[in-house]
């Protein structure tokens, strides 16, 4: 390697750590104006920062990119320069916060001048080179509480002056008792509080649409409860806490696959992930960065976790059940719970593979409610073909060939969506109970009314593109044929002007492209006298244009409707007419909080 050649990797890899502190500047302060917008009622704003934060990263990988080529010439350098930039870079990352987001933005531009042979440790971090396991900001992540000291009230009161929003609370001290009872309803009869009562509480508030959480862990005795409180507006702009939801089960609806990603100011984003896990363990990083707005991120340990679990399983990829679509192909590995799409050469539907990605797209930049699962997207994924059944293979080969590279012992799949694997909606109504199936029925009725507020109209409404998930909602997978509810035009069928009209095969109405006829949804969802019965209990207004026309007022209107990751059951609005319980105030008092 000449001279020259070696004093240009710590350039090259300086420029590329460049490129990435841009990128995570702008991300922090996009959070930090989430805050200011939270605070000002201006949930519109928050949602316009959610959608423009998520084009950041590729815009600063095509800039690094377009200076490297510039002013480096990097796409000519050879072998022994591209691993002596790695390993300048590994240097400039020993004192860095955010390494592992480094790390993966070096790949993000390595891997657009790099063939994928140089997709190995040598050139790029299949594997990460520095440690984040007790990496931590100053101040500290979290702040801790000590109950047993302050006294309860007292904490409660110091966690919520601590979070720092510039606004009126309506009634901080009723709150409080809320909280309280809520606590004391949760935490069993005979609690004692140990030596190690404690609370801890991240330090930045999480925000998401018009709602602002925070989040924590209540240690006692060495066992973790976690815990979140959400913090709303009401119409005079003064703030109230909600709700405060109480354990594993409440605490995951927060972090959910198929709810908008979160706004979060975080110096050292692997401390806030150890906290988090330290919530819900079950839970995969790949998850909690994707939550936390770092996708990226959420992608490179994804294809982690696949490469270490391909290595220590033997299952075959198999085309997944269900009834196959005319558009997308999906086959899974039965011991990985995700499931991995492919848009068809040859497909049922005159549409274009660039529609399909602008409409997945589409929902990647939208608030999915809770009811819009989200994906992956991987350009140029290698898998081993001897872990491909020979079904699935052929099938790749027949319906989408040109996404399809064979080398030697190696599949290559040159574009794939990947989302978490559900029950379709159609298998588990035919497998479930009657209960189960009534369950079901009534959660696909909320799931439709929560993408209608969202301004989602699902296109293809059939069962086969919902799925259940394993907490019980019933969530949409299939966006081929979204449109916004304000493109849409809902209407009334006209009266059959003679009985030849009422028998006849084609309308005897003009239908425009954005027509819809809601009452026409019973004639291909409600055969089942059983199904029929429970959706028309519950969302029988799903059949009235009159529905969808006001959804689409209030729209239209600028009126954000509420969609809480919780039960309205658990809001404290329901205790207002009740007696709060009181919260004991002396150190070592008696208390179940």
């Amino acid at each position: 390697m000449s001279s020259q050649q070696v004093a240009l990797a710590p350039a090259v890899a300086a420029a590329i750590l460049a490129g990435f502190e841009r990128h995570y500047g702008r991300f922090r302060y996009h959070a930090q104006l989430a805050k200011s917008r939270f605070e000002a009622g201006d949930f519109h704003g928050i949602r316009r920062l959610a959608r423009e934060r998520i084009a950041f990263y590729d815009q600063r990988v095509a800039e690094t990119l377009e200076r490297l080529v510039s002013e480096f010439r990097a796409g000519e350098q050879g072998d022994a320069v591209w691993q002596e930039i790695k390993r300048h870079y590994v240097r400039l990352l020993e004192r860095h916060n955010q390494p592992e987001l480094a790390e993966t933005f070096f790949n993000s531009v390595c891997c657009r001048i790099l063939h994928r042979s140089y997709f190995h440790n040598d050139f790029i971090f299949v594997r990460p080179a520095v440690a984040t396991d007790y990496l931590d900001s100053e101040p500290p992540s979290y702040r801790a509480y000590y109950p047993l000291a302050q006294g309860w009230r007292e904490t409660l009161r110091e966690i919520v002056i601590d979070v720092g929003l510039a606004c009126a609370f309506v009634d901080i001290e009723r709150d409080i008792s809320f909280v309280g009872a809520a606590a004391r309803a949760e935490l069993p009869a005979d609690f004692t509080p140990a030596s190690d009562c404690q609370i801890h509480v991240l330090r930045t508030l999480f925000f998401r649409n018009k709602g602002a959480y925070l989040i924590g862990r209540f240690v006692n005795d060495g066992e973790v409860l976690p815990f979140a409180i959400p913090i709303l507006r009401d119409s005079n702009r003064r703030l109230y806490l909600d709700t405060v939801l109480i354990g594993t089960e409440r605490f995951e609806a927060i972090f959910n696959f198929s709810r908008a990603y979160f706004m979060v100011d975080m110096e050292v984003p692997s401390a806030y992930v150890r906290f988090l896990r330290s919530l819900l363990p079950s839970k995969p990083d790949a998850e909690f960065y994707t939550m936390l707005g770092l996708q990226k991120q959420g992608k490179t340990l994804f294809y982690r976790d696949l490469l270490d679990h391909l290595r220590h399983s033997s299952d075959q990829y198999q085309i997944a059940p269900g009834i196959p679509g005319l558009v997308m192909g999906v086959f899974t590995l039965p011991s990985f719970p995700y499931v991995f799409k492919f848009i068809k050469d040859r497909r049922g539907k005159d549409v274009s593979r660039e529609f399909i990605k602008s409409q997945y797209q589409r929902i990647k930049l939208h608030d999915r409610a809770g009811r819009m699962s989200d994906t992956w997207e991987y350009t140029g994924v290698q898998f081993p073909k001897a872990r491909f059944a020979p079904e699935l293979l052929a099938e790749l080969r027949r319906s989408a060939p040109s996404l399809l590279e064979e080398d030697g012992d190696t599949v290559v799949i040159l574009h794939l969506y990947i989302e978490r694997r559900m029950i379709p909606l159609n298998l588990y109504l035919e497998q479930s109970s009657a209960a189960e199936r009534e369950h079901a029925i009534i959660e696909y009725g909320r799931a439709i009314k929560d993408m209608v507020a969202a301004n989602i109209f699902p296109g293809d409404m059939l069962y086969k593109n919902f799925g259940m998930t394993r907490q019980g909602r019933v969530v949409f997978y299939d966006y081929d044929e979204i449109a916004y509810i304000t493109d849409c035009v809902f209407r009334d069928i006209p009266e059959a002007r003679t009985p030849e009209d009422e028998m006849a095969s084609e309308p005897w109405y003009p239908v425009g492209p954005h027509d819809v006829f809601p009452e026409e949804f019973a004639t291909f969802l409600l055969g089942d006298p059983g199904i029929r019965a429970t959706f028309m209990h519950h969302h029988a207004e799903l059949l009235e244009s009159a529905y969808w026309r006001d959804k689409q007022q209030r729209i239209q209107r600028g009126i954000l409707d509420d969609i809480f990751p919780y039960p309205d059951g658990l809001r404290f609005r329901h205790r207002l007419a009740q007696a709060p319980g009181a919260l004991p105030t002396e150190p070592g008092a008696e208390s179940h909080e």
